[in-house]
């Protein structure tokens, strides 16, 4: 977290000062994931906003799962999470929970309600439910509101033992049915549903809802700042409401702030199943997803996600944020950090001519001109190199400083100062040999005489020691920046170009046997990873993370 205190930071400073309502406590927050998928770039603002605030004030973050809904959950979510936090860079101790461990407890409260004349059993169907919501300016109504504290607590038993159909009955609050706020108008705080819970079977036939599970597990964990996105700031009065109420330990605050909004892509878990299961991308981890498993295979770090979440800062207001942002950070932290390597993605065979057959020498080039502690590796040269398609025209167009039969001197990067002499085709006309003749007497460097090299500086690989592997370039997976906003069908907006297969590409003999994680910046290229999920040390597969060129151009002034 930023040096830089945010509105949540102030609010905490006020309540744990001396004569505050918390003077003296411990911050203690929580971060709570429902293991129903895999996180998103989205989460990631809201876990660093809860371990990062805790962090901050030498407070503790819990970690809890939010089960209390059994749809869709599962164990590979829960461990997927775990993981996605400890790369992160955040670690929750011992302080590990579900919310399922409280289900016992959050039943007891709910009882203690009922006989308080604070909830009741309610018969109206779903629809029944809509009809009798009223309106603004409308009250709601149910015809079960002022049903005998006695029958309600015998009903609600009798729910939990599983003798009425699901849907049938509801345990409502009971607060102001003519409420402003329709959250508070006799809200529904218990359901049936006979679902298998991943984690307590068949125990349960009733699960609370998440307005009244969550300010309870917060209290019974001891939480005193609860920190949630914007949403849930209607939801505030019940939550209050709830702690107020319930026969619980301690009254946590909600702080709310504005979750990321991110453009080309999507932020909610349904929509990213939608891709998993109808096949569009190749799972929760597809390196053009917002997933962190898919942020984390393309090549994304966890400082530069860090570093993101920190600069678009915590607000109160609603904004989307460009994705060439998230780009532009990562940009940053692989320039500093990646080592420098040749990959050539559209190889061409150049020979030079004039370099001895048979014959090999190696260059030392350095690693990282930002990390001098990085040192140098050896690149062998011959005679015969690839070098990229685009760097060779036989006719060239004005300006083009590269290779044509008869241009100007160029670099190849590290190694020797060659002047194109010509090339040879196919029967179709294609080029098949570029041919060239380099000078002796530039080895590694600027020529001897100090003549002034007008080409551009070339990368190459040798083709006699060269590695074949593949390259996968990404693009945006919605070619539309909100491509699901105003009503549109997110999948029409999907990206037909999002990627490109080049196989095979040509990389220097030092990457053979490499394995994932591993970054690079591909000289002239962009940054690429070796993919964590189908490269191996005899087959490499490398994702770019993202191009060399940036752009996002940074906002003037604040």
């Amino acid at each position: 977290m930023s040096e830089e205190k945010n509105f949540i930071q102030a609010l905490i400073e006020e309540d744990i000062a001396p004569g505050g309502p918390m003077a003296g406590q411990e911050v203690h927050t929580r971060f709570p994931p429902e293991p129903n998928g895999y996180l998103h770039i989205g989460h990631c603002k809201a876990m660093c906003v809860d371990f990062g605030t805790a962090e901050k004030f030498g407070g503790i973050c819990n970690l809890r799962f939010d089960d209390t809904n059994p749809a869709k959950e599962d164990n590979e979510y829960v461990e997927a999470i775990q993981e996605d936090i400890h790369w992160m860079g955040y670690d929750w101790g011992e302080r590990m929970y579900y919310g399922s461990d409280y289900f016992e407890q959050t039943y007891q409260l709910a009882e203690g309600l009922i006989r308080k004349g604070l909830a009741y059993v309610c018969e109206l169907s779903a629809e029944e439910f809509k009809a009798h919501r009223g309106d603004i300016g409308v009250p709601a109504t149910s015809p079960w509101r002022d049903r005998p504290v006695e029958e309600s607590l015998d009903l609600f038993r009798r729910m939990r033992a599983g003798e009425f159909p699901e849907g049938s009955m509801t345990l409502r609050a009971r607060i102001d049915l003519a409420s402003g706020n329709f959250n508070m108008r006799d809200p529904v705080i218990y359901r049936i549903r006979y679902v298998e819970h991943h984690r307590q079977g068949t125990n349960w036939c009733i699960f609370p809802m998440y307005d009244f599970a969550h300010p309870i597990q917060d209290a019974l964990e001891g939480i005193n700042f609860s920190l949630c996105t914007l949403e849930y700031e209607d939801h505030r009065p019940l939550y209050n409401w709830v702690v107020e109420n319930a026969d619980v330990p301690c009254r946590p605050r909600q702080i709310e702030f504005a979750r990321l909004n991110l453009t080309h892509t999507v932020l909610s878990k349904r929509k990213l199943r939608q891709l998993v299961e109808n096949g569009l991308v190749s799972g929760w981890d597809d390196p053009r997803m917002p997933t962190l498993c898919g942020l984390r295979r393309r090549g994304y770090t966890p400082d530069a996600i860090r570093d993101f979440i920190d600069r678009i800062g915590v607000s109160k207001s609603d904004s989307t944020v460009e994705y060439g942002f998230l780009e532009h950070c990562l940009r940053e932290d692989l320039n500093e950090n990646a080592r420098r390597v040749m990959a050539v993605l559209h190889p061409v065979p150049l020979t030079v001519t004039n370099y001895p057959e048979g014959q090999s020498e190696t260059f030392e080039i350095e690693n990282n001109p930002n990390r001098p502690e990085d040192g140098t590796r050896p690149v062998t040269f011959s005679r015969n190199l690839y070098v990229e398609a685009e760097d060779f025209l036989e006719e060239p167009v004005p300006k083009y400083k590269r290779l044509y039969p008869g241009g100007p001197e160029c670099r190849l990067k590290g190694a020797y100062i060659i002047r194109c002499t010509g090339c040879n085709k196919d029967a179709e006309g294609n080029i098949t040999e570029i041919l060239c003749e380099y000078d002796p007497d530039s080895r590694g460097g600027d020529p001897a005489d100090g003549r002034k090299i007008k080409g551009a500086a070339i990368h190459w690989v040798d083709r006699d020691t060269a590695v074949d592997a593949e390259a996968r370039l990404y693009d945006n997976l919605f070619s539309d920046p909100e491509p699901d906003a105003g009503g549109k069908d997110f999948l029409s907006c999907l990206n037909p170009d999002s990627l490109q297969v080049l196989d095979p590409i040509k990389v220097e003999a030092g990457l053979a046997g490499m394995e994932a994680p591993a970054s690079f910046q591909f000289l002239r290229q962009g940054y690429f990873c070796l993919d964590s999920a189908d490269s191996a040390p005899d087959r490499l597969v490398f994702n770019r993370s993202v191009s060399l060129k940036d752009s996002f151009t940074m906002p003037t002034g604040k």
